[in-house]
Order: C-alpha cells, then structure tokens, then sequence
C-alpha cells in the first residue's frame, strides 16, 4: 500500500501516518480520496483514487460498444477488434476536412475513441494508472480541466499537422504526462527530480513508439498534448488550501465535463441528421 502523500500546504513529501507536517507544521487532514464513503462511489465498487479515470474509461467503453453495434448494423467487417473509417468518423473522429468546416466538436470526440480493440486496452492501462496519479497530485478539478484541455489541443496540433483521420485518448494522456513533468520541474526536491525524470521516460517511450509503422499513432497530436499539459500544470500548480483558488478549479472541472457533454451533443446531433439525409 503506498504510505507517502504530498503536504497540501508546502508539498514536501511525507507520509500518510504524519498529522503534522514535519517540515511548515501545519495540522494535516485525511486525503480527499481518504474522505470519501463507499456509498460516494457505487457502494466501493469503484476504487476511490481511480474514481475520476474510471468514469472516463467507462465512457471510453460505452463509446466502443456503441461503435461496435453500430458497425454491425451497417455490415461493416472488424467486429470488435477494429472499426472501419466510416464509423470512426460518424460517431466524432477528427478529421481535417470536416473540423475546417465547422465540427469544431470534433477535437474533442476523438479523444473519446479508439481504432481497435489493443489501441483500446493499451490506452486503458495507461490511463488506469496515469489518471490517479495526475488527479492525486493536483485534485479533481484541475485533472479534469488538464484532461480536456491538453485532448483539444493535442487535435488541434494533429489537425494543423494533416488532415487525415485521428482518433484516440493518447491525446489527453501525453497532456496528463506532460502535468506530471510539470510537477516535477515545479518541485526543486529529489522527489521532484524524480518525478520528472520518470515521465519524461515516458514521454519519450510514447513518442518514439508513434515513429514506428505498426502502432500507427499521431504523434501531432501526442506532442500537442504534451505541451498543453506542461504549460496548463505549470502555471496551474498544485492544489493549496485558499477555498477559493480551490473552488474556482472545482468549477472550471465543471466547466470541462460540461463542455465534453455539449460537444457529444453535437456529435449526437450530426449523426441523427446524417443518418436522415
């Protein structure tokens, strides 16, 4: 089980058995993830530091199974390992074409879509581990602000580099990434050098799996992400307990899943009205 946390007030790292901090002495509370009851989360079968990223994954599914009937039901071939380009673009990829024309939404949908059944898994995993990571170190709200953000501007870097299909949430990934090497440059301590150094590995492992053939990635729309991601965190920071700093990123977390809504909505729309043409 892991025993260290960051102090919310100096953000030195110490450990959950600490009440105090032992370096600015101010009286520490219980983690957010600590406060939260089993009912706040499906009776606990969701688990607490993982709620937020399990929420996305679960749209994530819901979306590939959507896909899934809906290839089916128009005779496309692939079944559940691989969609054709045609349903990728129904249901909100970004393509270059379509998002000059107006489907701005676009740049948003896609980060909620995968190609094939292992682009899915892998994306998953990462996401499963990453996402609790991000969200421990810089609270809900800001997590989902840096998620939405850094998908939007790792496809709009995709859609300035080429106007070919793009789909995936590698996007938002790479931004979540590039949070967490902001965390790292921000904080002057080894763990911090540590920290930075670890994701920085990975930045690279992803981007140089994107210039191998076989993966197929967008790496536009990874270095997109990541940018977003170092510049959006670093100016950010990291939570602190003035209220209403805090309150002002719980309503821009708000904000961010609201607009990810409206922008399904779309999405919705232009299906149903395509479908009738």
């Amino acid at each position: 089980m892991e025993t260290r946390r960051m102090c919310p007030n100096c953000r030195a790292f110490i450990t959950t058995d600490d009440k105090v901090c032992p370096y600015c002495d101010i009286k520490l509370g219980a983690r957010q993830v600590d406060r939260r009851s089993p009912a706040d989360v499906l009776g606990g079968l969701i688990p607490h530091a993982r709620f937020t990223t399990v929420v996305i994954l679960l749209i994530n599914t819901g979306l590939y199974a959507a896909m899934v009937l809906h290839m089916m039901r128009a005779g496309g071939s692939g079944g559940v390992t691989d969609f054709d380009l045609q349903t990728l673009f129904d249901f909100g990829a970004k393509y270059g074409p379509a998002v000059g024309g107006g489907q701005w939404w676009r740049l948003v949908t896609a980060g909620f879509l995968h190609g094939g059944l292992i682009h899915f898994l892998m994306n998953s995993w990462v996401l499963f581990d990453l996402g609790a990571q991000t969200e421990e170190s810089y609270g809900t709200g800001r997590y989902l602000v840096i998620y939405f953000v850094t998908t939007v501007t790792g496809f709009l870097a995709s859609y300035y580099w080429s106007p070919t299909l793009s789909i995936g949430s590698s996007a938002g990934i790479f931004g979540l990434i590039g949070a967490m090497i902001a965390l790292g440059v921000r904080d002057r301590t080894s763990w911090g050098a540590a920290i930075r150094a670890h994701y920085t590995q990975w930045a690279v492992y992803g981007l140089l799996m994107g210039l191998i053939p076989f993966f197929a990635t967008d790496n536009a729309a990874h270095i997109g992400g990541l940018a977003g991601g170092f510049v959006l965190a670093y100016v950010a920071g990291t939570p602190r307990l003035s209220g209403a700093v805090e309150q002002v990123w719980r309503i821009a977390g708000a904000v961010a899943v609201a607009a990810t809504a409206l922008c399904f909505y779309f999405m919705i729309r232009w299906m149903l009205a395509a479908s009738n043409a």
